[in-house]
């Protein structure tokens, strides 16, 4: 091996090492349950076979293959209200940095992955299986530390997602931020009947720092009438306005779309 070569793979060894040791102190810091992590990843499409060769893919190789990687559950949304359409959201959950680091290679190795996946796997420069793939990772807040499964799910109900992230102007605003959800909004949120399924501070990705939270629904007539009430709740007055926690002071941006689960979805 050349010593250019030997250098830059050590270097980024022992870089992801220090990230890994990091984030996994940061992930067990609570200890009642570990902190999980979450791989959000966009997939742009165009309209057409694209569409349906990304639905092939995902639901007879990719979730099955991980589901055997003991890696669930895991969430494939359509944009219903938001940009950037045709984009399937990828929601993934990992109890572990290394689980994180090695889902790849292990799917590389999983003859039933690369057989039921062919078709997208190999797709060729002059037919590909997507326009581009962007991905984050996150780790879950100490207050709500592991995903949470939708009650609708188990009846496979009528529900739409709605995805906020909250950006911020530095990293101890953003740290900021995400103590206030942990010390207080998300207990109103739940009292509104705001459903988390996920929150989760961005430590990889765009428009950092900002964290990304989802929240789940019946309806839009359901949301509209559970975030009215999270905004008339007393204690939220009260917490919103106190110094150190007010929007002008932790929040630059708020973007929000809206998705739906496609039928093979486990969230």
């Amino acid at each position: 091996m050349k010593r250019r070569d030997f250098l830059t793979k050590s270097l980024a060894a022992t870089s992801f090492a220090g990230l890994s040791t990091a984030l996994g102190a940061a992930a067990i810091e609570d200890k009642n349950p570990p902190r999980e992590f979450y791989e959000l990843r966009l997939y742009h499409l165009r309209r057409g076979p694209m569409q349906k060769r990304f639905d092939d893919y995902c639901r007879d190789a990719a979730l099955p293959a991980m589901n055997r990687l003991g890696i669930r559950p895991i969430g494939v949304f359509n944009v219903m209200a938001g940009p950037d359409s045709p984009t399937v959201y990828v929601l993934i959950p990992y109890q572990s940095m290394e689980e994180f680091a090695t889902v790849g290679e292990r799917l590389r190795a999983d003859e039933g992955y690369q057989k039921a996946g062919a078709d997208f796997i190999n797709a060729t420069a002059t037919d590909p299986a997507f326009v581009r793939v962007e991905s984050s990772l996150m780790i879950a807040f100490s207050g709500v530390p592991r995903l949470e499964v939708p009650a609708a799910m188990k009846d496979k109900k009528p529900r739409i997602f709605e995805l906020r992230t909250y950006e911020s102007h530095s990293k101890k605003a953003n740290k900021k931020k995400v103590e206030m959800f942990n010390i207080g909004e998300i207990a109103i949120f739940r009292r509104a009947g705001l459903a988390p399924v996920f929150f989760g501070e961005t430590v990889i990705g765009s428009k950092l720092p900002n964290l990304t939270y989802m929240l789940v629904f019946e309806n839009m007539a359901e949301r509209d009438k559970n975030w009215g009430q999270f905004g008339a709740d007393p204690e939220w007055k009260k917490l919103s306005t106190t110094p150190g926690y007010t929007d002008p002071e932790i929040v630059s941006n708020i973007s929000s779309l809206f998705l739906r689960p496609t039928p093979y979805s486990q969230i």
